[in-house]
């Protein structure tokens, strides 16, 4: 099976990549136009392509388009974090991502994003379900935190000397923690 993994970032990809092998061959896809400012995005795409690089993985490039992803989520820009705007971010990545694979002629996708213990596993797998159905494309549901996951990927982060960043990634995210700073 070919496996399309949508990376939101190199520190939960390696968890993410690890597990996935074991069903098949595994391609990153750094699909991130959520991610502000650009300095932002660059040190993340950077950090995902030492990993590459360092783990001797597939990938397949994408182009960032933050216009893109603002269209998808105005209006929504003061929900809270976790809200309906995060809920439609995860949806465009994925989206996306699904519409990569089937062009590409992948059997599969998959998202790092359940590697995180702050994302809703229900609803990032119910919509990656819905959306495989959508493509006729095999989502392949995920829970990459179980097992030390996020753990695990904190470890390879600092023996890789992985970027890792303390926002979600976009520039509302960033508010919320320059509030709290």
């Amino acid at each position: 099976m070919k496996i399309l993994l949508h990376v939101c970032c190199a520190p939960d990809g390696t968890v993410a990549f690890e597990r996935l092998k074991e069903l098949g061959e595994v391609w990153g896809y750094f699909h991130n136009p959520n991610i502000h400012p650009e300095e932002e995005y660059l040190k993340r795409l950077d950090s995902f392509m030492k990993l590459v690089r360092e783990w001797d993985l597939n990938f397949v490039e994408s182009e960032y388009n933050p216009r893109e992803w603002f269209e998808t989520v105005k209006g929504f820009e003061n929900e809270p974090e976790g809200g309906n705007r995060c809920r439609m971010c995860i949806e465009f990545n994925l989206d996306k991502t699904a519409i990569k694979a089937k062009e590409l002629g992948f059997d599969a996708f998959a998202t790092s994003l359940t590697t995180s213990p702050h994302k809703d596993l229900i609803f990032i797998n119910g919509v990656g379900k819905k959306i495989g159905e959508k493509y006729n494309l095999k989502y392949i549901e995920s829970t990459f935190r179980k097992k030390n996951g996020f753990l695990l990927s904190v470890e390879y982060s600092k023996k890789l000397g992985l970027y890792r960043q303390n926002y979600c990634g976009c520039v509302f995210s960033i508010r919320k923690v320059e509030k709290v700073n």
